[in-house]
């Protein structure tokens, strides 16, 4: 897959501009989770070409302030020149394949008239837990926000506020929280049957 380097707002535009579907990774150069979805994304070898974009925030200032995103990585989806949708965080390779060939990630809440779940997963890179939790998200193909609360300690504080918890994993499904890796709860809370 060819990936190509934008250095300013404007590369892009001109990039993105007669593309039907285009992909920007924001990424923030020797950060973890960026370093991970760079790596995941160059591992996709698709045998077609996707039109990929990537800009490392730390030298390129305006595309993040122009597109109103403050987190990295974000992986932006355009079509026809327009954001139409932000994945935040690092993402199985699956899920990259996923959504660069257009297929619907993420599960579907049966009686909310479509609403996605909202999920988030409270990780250390040192808790095995957290892979097996990840892991099994991704096999179920949930779409979910990692925090990294050892590099992130204002996220830290709000999850203990949240769960009167400091262990890892925890997972906030639509604003129910959950400590440790409870297959059983997960699946009651994402409908999983």
């Amino acid at each position: 897959m060819e990936i190509t380097s934008v250095n300013s707002y404007k590369d892009l535009e001109s990039g993105i501009s007669t593309k039907e579907k285009a992909f920007l990774l924001l990424y923030k150069n020797g950060a973890n989770q960026s370093e991970c979805a760079l790596e995941r994304l160059q591992n996709i070898n698709a045998g077609e070409s996707h039109n990929l974009f990537t800009a490392d925030v730390t030298s390129v200032r305006d595309i993040h302030e122009h597109l109103e995103i403050s987190t990295a990585p974000s992986l932006v989806i355009f079509e026809n020149g327009k954001l139409v949708n932000i994945i935040k965080g690092c993402q199985s390779e699956s899920a990259y394949r996923s959504i660069l060939s257009g297929r619907e990630i993420g599960r579907q809440a049966s009686g909310e008239a479509g609403k996605s779940k909202q999920v988030t997963v409270y990780t250390t890179p040192s808790c095995s837990w957290c892979t097996t939790l990840k892991t099994y998200l991704d096999q179920q193909q949930v779409r979910y926000r990692e925090i990294n609360v050892a590099a992130e300690p204002s996220a830290a504080e709000a999850m203990v506020k949240r769960s009167g918890q400091q262990g890892v994993p925890q997972t906030e499904i639509n604003g129910q929280m959950i400590v440790g890796f409870d297959k059983t709860r997960i699946n009651q809370l994402l409908e999983i049957k």
